[in-house]
């Protein structure tokens, strides 16, 4: 996990949010920034990043948080399927694809 650099309203600013929405990404477990010792919460590059993902989600496509976290724990499954596939020839390809998708559609039935 990478270091926060950026205090909840530096982050808010970047981003053009809200401290408080940034707060219920955090209630609702879309981020989850790291903390200092007096529990401050602290943004990381990585964070932002996700955070830009979750707004463009619902501004501009209309998802409902529900349909982020959905949508989110897809696109992540998505970059461990590419690391993964890029490794793999043949049989081996066909079956992690195989298994891959599988876990995709049971990440959208629920």
């Amino acid at each position: 996990m990478q270091e926060g650099v950026y205090v909840i309203s530096v982050a808010a600013r970047i981003l053009d949010m809200h401290p408080q929405t940034l707060r219920k990404y955090e209630r609702v477990g879309l981020i989850m920034p790291s903390r200092t010792l007096g529990m401050s919460r602290l943004y990381s590059d990585e964070d932002i990043a996700r955070l830009k993902l979750i707004k463009h989600l619902v501004d501009n496509l209309g998802l409902n948080l529900a349909g982020v976290r959905v949508a989110t724990k897809l696109f992540n499954r998505m970059i461990r399927m590419k690391a993964q596939l890029a490794q793999l020839e043949g049989q081996q390809l066909r079956d992690a694809l195989n298994e891959s998708l599988d876990d995709m559609f049971e990440v959208l039935s629920g």
